[in-house]
């Protein structure tokens, strides 16, 4: 309806000769903005498992809490909390690179790199290229093949 009323006046405008008839009143309004993604569908991966089974994770969970970095739930889902214990520890062991990691429980590029420098701490030879391939998932689960037994992990 405003488009048309628009168009009208704009040609009764012209019509006349100018486009005095068009005031600024019936100009066409711009369209309004809209997101293109909401709220809700943006989110954070709520369980990175990095490939490893629930075994495999559970594993990691039970190492990070006998290193006195307590990931609170040793289910095999490896979690933001899981995610930000192992931040903690590789900002604490000098498994950042020199760039301390936020402790966000996210699994980015740097968090990977910290990773891949653990591993490597211990026999594994990965590049150190923050990018999660077959070599650093083979790794992670080498890794954790071997239970971690503690009386906190249950």
């Amino acid at each position: 309806m405003t488009r048309t009323f628009v168009s009208a006046a704009t040609i009764i405008g012209l019509a006349a000769g100018s486009l005095a008839g068009a005031t600024i009143s019936s100009a066409a309004s711009e369209p309004t903005a809209r997101p293109v993604a909401s709220t809700q569908d943006v989110s954070v991966l709520a369980v990175n498992n990095l490939g490893q089974t629930v075994s495999r994770a559970k594993n990691w969970q039970c190492f990070l809490t006998q290193s006195g970095y307590e990931p609170w739930e040793h289910n095999g889902l490896l979690g933001t909390d899981s995610w930000k214990a192992a931040q903690r520890l590789f900002n604490a062991r000098g498994y950042n690179g020199g760039r301390t990691l936020v402790v966000d429980g996210i699994v980015g590029p740097y968090t990977i790199k910290a990773l891949q420098r653990f591993l490597n701490h211990f026999g594994f030879r990965l590049d150190v290229d923050g990018i999660v391939g077959p070599k650093t998932t083979a790794a992670f689960s080498e890794f954790n093949d071997v239970p971690v037994h503690d009386s906190r992990c249950v």
